[in-house]
């Protein structure tokens, strides 16, 4: 059993690099050895990124790429690609993840993928970091969780959850109530991807023996307090080669904890999934002073490397898809549909740029979704949910 944790407002994602988020940063602990054979041990006469290059290219070929039974024509008629839904949308710093080798679905709402016909469902599991839970300075009447949980209740006929379960324990990190109506929560601050299955145990804690026969849908935020530790231990001198080697085991883990959760023989009323993929704060400058918490958060210590950084973050996005495909889940794009919101959102030059009037989505603590946030995420997951 290891420690409990310190939760504080840490995020050493991107210094100078691209693309990455997080909830809440702790001290490092040790991570498992990769095991994916996807994976490859780094060669020490590398550059770090064309090691990340040589991991992303064999994890691709090494994927199941899921057929699509439509008639190709037809597909692309009904579903657009990627590129189509976020043509305008573009990193300053050159990193993107590129999601075509796995063959994804995309949704004609452009929020996420469409992998999953989620109907009949009959209770409805909340997994994750605090961007699940819910965090001040919103209050709890404003968390994605709570709205979404109305609309989820409405829609397949459940009972909503009180008010209890809608707020948060501040020094427990977690909801109220764990349950309430046909609605739990497990998710918690500072959680990792270890959390899900092994640490923290949030599965096993949602799925009692006696709700395992019921049709669940899950719902997830995850990974960027992971982005924050890595990114950390990078800052502070760690090897490149084994800052790549644990974030291989993070993906491994979080591969684990959803074909754990989509396998009928230890759910047999069924579970689908749906889980996000990282936002970030800085509109993918890597400019982590554009957020006025970020210098107090200790936001300002680069990598030696930053293309190094990017390439890790990039490729692990890239593994959140495959995950998606390999187990049919679906993904949210939070990373893309973020981009333009954050605290360079009024800034014409940058690629992300959407308009005179776009809004912040992130509140003054830089990794947190303010109200506004919250509610496009509600709607994000709801209309992935929906097709």
């Amino acid at each position: 059993m290891r420690a409990p944790r310190h939760h504080s407002l840490l995020m050493l994602m991107a210094l100078q690099a691209a693309l990455l988020i997080a909830c809440r940063a702790e001290p490092p602990r040790p991570t498992a050895t990769p095991t994916s054979p996807a994976a490859p041990a780094p060669a020490d006469q590398q550059h770090p990124s064309e090691e990340l290059s040589d991991w992303r290219a064999r994890g691709s070929a090494a994927l199941p790429l899921v057929p699509v039974d439509a008639d190709p024509i037809t597909q692309v008629d009904v579903h657009p690609s990627f590129d189509e839904c976020f043509a305008g949308i573009q990193s300053d710093t050159g990193a993107s993840p590129d999601y075509t080798p796995f063959a994804p679905v995309i949704g004609t709402h452009c929020a996420g993928t469409d992998h999953q016909e989620i109907e009949g469902i009959e209770r409805v599991v909340f997994l994750g970091d605090s961007v699940t839970v819910g965090t001040p300075p919103n209050s709890s009447s404003e968390t994605y969780r709570g709205l979404l949980a109305d609309r989820l209740a409405e829609r397949f006929g459940l009972e909503a959850p009180g008010a209890l379960w809608r707020s948060w324990n501040a020094l427990a990190g977690t909801a109220l109530v764990k349950q309430s109506g046909d609605f739990w929560s497990c998710a918690k601050w500072g959680a990792r991807t270890d959390d899900l299955v092994e640490d923290g145990s949030q599965i096993l804690d949602c799925f009692p023996e006696d709700e395992r026969g019921k049709k669940t849908l899950v719902v997830m935020t995850m990974g960027g307090n992971d982005i924050a530790a890595f990114t950390k231990d990078g800052a502070e001198g760690m090897p490149v080669a084994e800052v790549t080697a644990n974030v291989a085991a993070i993906v491994q883990k979080l591969r684990d904890a959803v074909a754990h959760l989509k396998d009928p023989a230890l759910f047999p009323g069924g579970v689908q999934v749906v889980f996000t993929n990282n936002f970030e704060f800085t509109d993918a400058t890597g400019d982590v002073a554009s957020c006025p918490a970020a210098g107090a958060a200790g936001f300002d210590r680069p990598w030696q490397d930053p293309r190094a950084l990017a390439d890790l973050v990039v490729w692990m996005m890239e593994q959140y898809m495959a995950i998606a495909v390999e187990t049919q889940s679906d993904l949210v794009f939070v990373l893309e549909s973020f981009c333009g919101h954050g605290f360079h959102h009024d800034d014409p030059d940058n690629g992300c740029y959407r308009g005179a009037d776009t809004e912040r989505w992130f509140d003054l603590t830089c990794i947190h979704p303010n109200p506004t946030g919250h509610a496009e995420l509600a709607d994000m997951f709801m209309a992935v949910v929906d097709e």
